[in-house]
């Protein structure tokens, strides 16, 4: 009976330390500090930041040759007129594969939303690149 208590304990204690290394091990990586994304790869990662749609950190809005957009600033995806679903094709088309996160970034802070025809085929560019950058 002492045999199973004594090893009830060690069991409890073990996940004890357990839990508690990994609030430690949580709490350390909250406090690193978040770093933008440079224009440029730096090479240092695994999955180059400059793919990243979330690396919008930054304010400044680039555009691709898309300003025509800019009039459809808060519009919902789902009311874009066929010519307008064009419109943002035209531009995806014509952009080389390496700017297509950037031209995302560029029209999430514009407030432009990728109409729904368009959304899968931009997102499966995107994910391709970051799957070759992470496989080199």
């Amino acid at each position: 009976m002492a045999f199973l208590i004594i090893a009830i304990l060690l069991v409890g204690l073990i996940a004890a330390l357990m839990s508690f290394s990994r609030k430690k091990n949580a709490n350390e990586a909250e406090d690193e500090p978040i770093k933008l994304a440079e224009t440029e790869c730096c090479g240092a990662h695994e999955v180059c930041e400059t793919d990243s749609l979330m690396a919008a950190l930054s304010e400044e809005i680039e555009y691709f040759e898309d300003e025509e957009l800019d009039s459809l600033k808060h519009t919902a995806p789902e009311n874009y007129t066929v010519d307008q679903v064009d419109s943002f094709r035209d531009v995806f088309e014509t952009l080389p594969e390496k700017e297509v996160a950037a031209w995302c970034r560029s029209l999430q802070l514009r407030g432009i939303e990728l109409p729904y025809d368009l959304k899968d085929e931009v997102l499966l560019v995107v994910g391709e690149r970051r799957f070759k950058t992470a496989t080199k």
